[in-house]
């Protein structure tokens, strides 16, 4: 029994450093080459590089407005000084979105300029639903490929209990809407 309690703390310390790498790293991903891409929240410094180096022309903020915080002044001036829009689009990782919001955040991911960055704080949860609905419903990547965008590869840990899981249900409100299996 002991040694299965120190091979679960042993697996949790090391998804908690991996997870505790991602956020540090600012979990930047490539979703697809030269349309969309994800990410925690970046430094002003840090996003007008990504901008530039993926040539982004939208970036969609999930954390929603928040003039006054650093972040948030430091974001919308790097967007707008390296050429891009910035979109606001506040939600929470924790309360599913009700289908208006949903199809609200459908729309912008359908009709942004791209390449598109999407973040939130940790680029796991928001980002995670926000890079599965871009995958499925915008690219028309396979759903169960698309689903890998909630996944503990980007720090989303998809259990029932966890306030985050919101997320998961969120998008399978969305799936029965659209008329996938889920």
């Amino acid at each position: 029994m002991r040694g299965v309690a120190l091979t679960i703390a042993a697996l949790g310390l090391s998804f908690g450093a991996y997870v505790g790498i991602l956020i540090l790293s600012g979990n930047f991903h490539e979703v697809v080459p030269g349309r969309f891409y994800r990410s925690a929240q970046l430094s002003g410094e840090r996003l007008g590089a990504e901008i530039d180096r993926y040539k982004i022309k939208t970036v969609i903020n999930l954390r929603g407005a928040n003039p006054g915080k650093a972040w948030y002044d430091n974001e919308v001036a790097a967007t707008a000084a390296h050429g891009a829009t910035h979109i606001d689009f506040g939600m929470s990782a924790r309360k599913d979105l009700t289908a208006e919001r949903t199809q609200e955040l459908l729309a912008i991911l359908e009709t942004a300029d791209q390449p598109i960055l999407v973040h939130c704080m940790s680029g796991a949860d928001r980002t995670g639903l926000a890079s599965v609905m871009f995958l499925q419903q915008v690219a028309g990547v396979d759903e169960e490929v698309a689903e890998w965008q909630l996944s503990p590869l980007y720090g989303h840990i998809n259990l029932p209990f966890l306030a985050a899981y919101a997320m998961d249900d969120t998008w399978e409100k969305l799936e029965k809407v659209i008329g996938l299996d889920s």
